[in-house]
């Protein structure tokens, strides 16, 4: 979801509303090249976010714009019978309003915990882990009777090397530099239709 189906980080979109942007932007920095261990960076991250009212997260969040092209892209793979899934360490308070309006089959992604109102600066979810999209990637294919190297995959960070290893064909979209030696192809352009010549040639083949 986070710099892919959206233009923006939703943990940073939640910092900035908490007023701790720039501590929570550095670690996600270096979790996204790889120099911190994702889970680890995940419950640092959302400790700084305790005390944040939900009405000012969702102000927050409500503003983040799509991707260009996340629209026609999930648009056109339905048209051509894909069945589409958003595995994201962001969070259902962001992930299932995106996921919905794109129209997406599965949505996967952790919850921020609250109480009274305010987040508790705690997360639950499948998605705390290093490697832990491989576990979801896996489930969600075996319920279509198929495996992940039948699948394709678009991620940005380092915590989609472990789908990208498995995968039928990776595609690394604006992504980090640790991500690309990973990938099938590597798209730099920010618009998402430019995937669409790439699974109209794999669908080709």
């Amino acid at each position: 979801m986070d710099s892919t189906l959206i233009d923006a980080e939703t943990i940073d979109q939640l910092a900035h509303a908490a007023g701790v942007g720039d501590e929570v932007a550095a670690i996600t920095e270096r979790a996204m090249h790889g120099e911190l261990d994702f889970s680890e960076a995940l419950l640092e991250r959302v400790r700084l976010l305790k005390g944040l009212s939900l009405e000012k997260a969702h102000d927050a969040l409500d503003r983040m714009p799509f991707m260009p092209g996340a629209k026609e892209l999930v648009s056109y793979l339905r048209s051509r019978g894909y069945k589409t899934a958003m595995i994201s360490g962001g969070f259902t308070i962001a992930a299932e309003r995106v996921g919905e309006t794109l129209g997406m089959d599965h949505v996967v992604s952790n919850e921020l915990l609250t109480d009274n109102g305010h987040l508790t600066g705690e997360v639950i979810g499948p998605l705390r882990d290093q490697g832990s999209k491989e576990h979801v990637l896996e489930g969600i294919a075996s319920k279509y009777g198929i495996k992940p190297n039948e699948c394709i995959v678009v991620g940005d960070g380092a915590n989609d090397i472990c789908i990208f290893k498995m995968a039928r064909y990776a595609i690394a979209f604006n992504s980090k530099p640790i991500l690309r030696e990973f990938a099938d192809i590597v798209i730099t352009e920010k618009n998402l239709e430019a995937v669409i010549p790439v699974i109209q040639s794999l669908d080709s083949e």
